[in-house]
């Protein structure tokens, strides 16, 4: 049996009031929506015409008060701009406090004006897609509660504890976000319960849909 049609809502995260972006979410949930989604970038998205953009992790700890049942969701939290460590430790109090909605989705990061505006590194594709898999290794550790070490290359942790753990079990589903074909799609199948790719071409998404498809045999 395929698996069901589920439609989400992506919310305005520019230069709209807060009582539009309630009423909205409501009214979502009110509609039967599955999910509220926002995005995770700190300006100049989706295009240098919105400087204004809401921060994605404040902006859900307020949608999870506003609404009572839909799921709330990234798409998708850069690596780059959290320790992956409070990362978790956010997501889980979120999970929690949503008395389990959270849909988490993490990505690599791709905006490189906003990245080094902020005063982030911009390393290249594989180094970044290599960062945000330590991410997800550490985010997974600690959402089991810890103490939990882990010694990467890009990010550490000694015998660190995240509690409370999230309530959905075994942990909330993960979402990663991106195409690169010999590195992202591969993190994908070792690491995700969903993939989300930018709207593309039909025959482009069934090629990818393959490679992933791939990937996933190949680990099993």
């Amino acid at each position: 049996m395929p698996a069901p049609i589920r439609f989400g809502l992506f919310l305005p995260q520019g230069d709209v009031p807060a009582a539009t972006l309630r009423a909205t979410a409501q009214a979502a949930e009110r509609l039967g929506f599955h999910s509220l989604w926002v995005y995770d970038h700190l300006y100049d998205y989706p295009s240098p015409e919105q400087p204004e953009v809401l921060e994605c992790l404040s902006l859900l700890g307020v949608l999870a008060g506003w609404t009572e049942r839909i799921r709330l969701g990234s798409l998708v939290l850069c690596d780059g701009y959290r320790n992956p460590a409070l990362t978790a430790k956010m997501a889980a109090t979120l999970d929690v406090l949503s008395d389990g909605r959270l849909e988490f989705g993490y990505g690599a990061g791709w905006h490189e004006a906003e990245t080094r505006g902020y005063g982030y590194d911009f390393p290249s594709p594989a180094t970044r897609i290599a960062r945000m898999e330590e991410g997800v290794a550490i985010i997974k550790a600690l959402w089991q509660g810890g103490p939990a070490t882990l010694d990467g290359a890009h990010h550490r942790i000694r015998a660190a504890r995240c509690l409370p753990r999230p309530l959905q079990a075994p942990h909330p589903p993960i979402t990663i976000g991106g195409g690169g074909e010999k590195l992202l799609l591969r993190a994908v199948a070792r690491h995700a319960d969903i993939w989300n790719y930018f709207p593309i071409p039909l025959p482009q998404y069934e090629h990818k849909r393959a490679v992933l498809h791939a990937h996933c045999a190949a680990l099993g």
